[in-house]
């Protein structure tokens, strides 16, 4: 049975939303057609205080969404290259987000491969490596800036739960920053082949 996550799962501590993240699909439906993968990797950015959170330097034109209702997107671009998609988490004025980091992919494998795709002839991404890291999520799922901002209850952009719990779950630091590396808020499934990164440290059920 596919359930669609409302704001009330947001709305509340970024870690918690973060590990139930994992195992839910996230679901991007587009002219061209619908894309979705289940969330195997996650990290948690949190309020001002975080320095590798966007919210560190206090409120901006970019970081908005941060600071608005739970159970939005935040979608921006990382130095220039890749857009990543962050889920907001926690109350309003409560800066706080999820970043997806990896997905299995379910739905639309074939429209994730053409938009994957840099050289015409070259041989398809193969399906494990589709939604490794939060750039080639984004470029398979086709989210770019024009999802920012954008209601995770409405039926463009959003994540479901369709029944699927992980059965294991590791905790390591976050990675790809330079501040902020103490905190050991990034969360995988363990087994799983679509995980960027590194693996080990902590673990929970």
């Amino acid at each position: 049975m596919r359930r669609r996550l409302r704001r009330a799962f947001y709305d509340r501590p970024t870690l918690e939303v973060a590990r139930e993240l994992l195992g839910k699909v996230l679901v991007h439906r587009t002219d061209a057609g619908l894309t979705s993968g289940r969330i195997v990797e996650v990290e948690a950015y949190i309020g001002e205080a975080d320095p590798a959170c966007h919210a560190a330097p206090g409120r901006t034109a970019r970081n908005r969404p941060l600071y608005g209702p739970p159970g939005f997107s935040y979608v921006y671009l990382n130095y220039g290259i890749h857009y990543l998609m962050n889920v907001v988490t926690q109350a309003e004025d409560d800066p706080a987000a999820v970043l997806l980091r990896a997905l299995e992919p379910l739905d639309g494998i074939e429209l994730m491969q053409h938009r994957r795709a840099r050289i015409a002839g070259a041989p398809p991404v193969a399906v494990p490596d589709l939604c490794r890291g939060p750039g080639n999520l984004t470029r398979a799922l086709g989210i770019t800036l024009a999802e920012n901002w954008i209601d995770l209850e409405g039926d463009r952009l959003y994540i479901e739960a369709r029944g699927s719990r992980p059965r294991e779950i590791a905790w390591t630091p976050r990675i790809g920053i330079r501040v902020g590396t103490d905190q050991p808020w990034r969360a995988y499934v363990v087994g799983s082949a679509s995980v960027s990164g590194s693996k080990g440290l902590r673990r929970i059920n």
